[in-house]
């Protein structure tokens, strides 16, 4: 049997003071390809469902076609309440985008459907804004997730650099070592991926195949 991978996007479209924002489609778009490739069973799920904004500059310059063509699978996306049987999907994967600083924080059927699948010995991976997905999430003895593990995740220094750093609700690396994690950075902008047993992160853009290759590494 194909090995089964649930995607969950945002779908907030905007950041505070009106900023637009949504998906960054290549840390979508290149994980679906590479999932694909190996022939796996994806489902594509968001908070609310249906369409996917996507983050405008994520479309900019020289988009390769076939990115382009994975947004068909971003026009009806399942809304996440509604995927049945959490504990048969293999790995959870996070895109990342300004988006998901603020629907996936709080999301309480994200963090079920984390702690169910990190319980059941399955994968959970995020990439650059997408670790935001995490750090909600407790274990059943109401720890967090990330404490105590090595992660990674959109610095601080790369936040700031974007100039979008006032417009979030907090800053992603701040917010997961005040939960305990060991966060590792590398340069801005540089691939950086880090695995910690199942849970495996990327820092920004440049790290989602990273990401993705060490996914299906674990699948085997």
């Amino acid at each position: 049997m194909s090995k089964k991978v649930l995607i969950v996007v945002t779908t907030a479209d905007e950041m505070a003071e009106g900023h637009k924002t949504g998906l960054w489609l290549s840390e979508f778009g290149e994980a679906y390809l590479e999932f694909s490739n190996q022939g796996y069973d994806i489902t594509v799920a968001s908070p609310l469902g249906g369409q996917v904004p996507l983050d405008a500059s994520s479309l900019e310059g020289d988009v390769p076609q076939e990115m382009l063509d994975t947004k068909k699978y971003l026009q009806d996306t399942a809304k996440l309440a509604d995927v049945e049987n959490i504990s048969s999907f293999d790995a959870i994967f996070l895109p990342g985008g300004h988006g998901t600083m603020f629907d996936l924080p709080d999301n309480v059927k994200l963090q079920d459907a984390i702690r169910t699948l990190y319980e059941n010995g399955k994968i959970v991976a995020a990439v650059c804004h997408g670790p935001a997905g995490l750090v909600g999430v407790k274990l059943s003895d109401g720890a967090p997730l990330v404490a105590g593990r090595t992660v990674t995740a959109f610095t601080d220094q790369e936040e700031k650099e974007t100039t979008l750093d006032k417009f979030m609700p907090f800053l992603l690396e701040s917010r997961l070592r005040e939960l305990g994690a060991k966060v590792v950075t590398a340069a801005n902008w540089s691939d950086h991926m880090q695995a910690d047993g199942r849970l495996i992160t990327g820092q920004n853009p440049q790290s989602t195949l990273s990401v993705a290759k060490e996914v299906v590494r674990q699948l085997g």
